[in-house]
């Protein structure tokens, strides 16, 4: 019988392949994209399984859960380096958790936020804690979805001037996230996001490298639309999710 490593192992050249498939009918390179496993339903020696299948970045959405993991995965010996980035909601009181350990903060959705951000992270820049300002995403709900956080639209192209003058963050790209169970919807709402982001980089003259879309029911169309990031869970992690 296969272990769990193996299967996670297995799944990884599945997933590959798939995403290979997908950057092919694009015309890109998977030079281009960041795979990132969404950790936050599993286990530390879960993420080992990973780590040893070939994982080298991770997704957390709570900060709680990034700072344990981190500090376990420190324990372990014998394995190589590896990235954590923060991907869900963002509370202002768990700001400072996250700072120095997330890679990439991909769930901006307010100024608000993206002040408060800014403003700590200024702070440990003067006293030598951090070496430089926090990269960061601004989510944006392109669907419109109520149940969606994020900056609208609108809101983007309202704040993105005031969002640049942030000393404490480097606005890297945008993030966002489809309605599930609609692959139309989901291909509007990434390219809707990709055209976002042109439209941004052009107005302001700022590059905006990173693309954050594509989860594990669709991310093959995300990469098709450009995304750079695709963020997987149950795909990467859960044995009963069916590769479609």
């Amino acid at each position: 019988m296969d272990t769990y490593e193996d299967m996670v192992a297995e799944r990884r050249v599945q997933i590959c392949a798939r995403m290979d498939d997908a950057l092919s009918r694009a015309g890109r390179s998977s030079d281009d994209v960041t795979l990132v496993a969404v950790s936050k339903t599993v286990g530390t020696d879960e993420v080992v399984a990973a780590i040893r299948a070939g994982y080298r970045v991770f997704g957390e959405n709570r900060p709680q859960e990034l700072v344990r993991k981190m500090g376990e995965l420190g324990d372990r010996t014998g394995l190589p380096q590896v990235r954590f980035d923060m991907i869900g909601n963002l509370q202002t009181n768990k700001i400072n958790a996250v700072l120095g350990r997330a890679a990439l903060i991909h769930s901006i959705g307010s100024a608000h936020l993206a002040e408060a951000v800014s403003t700590r992270a200024a702070r440990r820049i003067e006293t030598g804690e951090l070496q430089s300002a926090v990269d960061v995403l601004l989510e944006v709900n392109v669907s419109g979805e109520e149940t969606k956080s994020g900056f609208a639209p609108d809101e983007v192209r309202a704040s993105m001037e005031h969002l640049m003058e942030l000393s404490g963050i480097r606005i890297r790209g945008l993030m966002t996230m489809a309605p599930r169970g609609d692959k139309g919807a989901a291909r509007a709402t990434f390219s809707g996001l990709r055209e976002l982001r042109d439209e941004l980089s052009s107005v302001y003259g700022i590059e905006l490298p990173e693309l954050s879309c594509g989860m594990s029911e669709d991310f093959d169309i995300a990469l098709e639309e450009g995304s750079t990031i695709v963020r997987l869970g149950r795909v990467v992690f859960d044995p009963a999710f069916a590769l479609q």
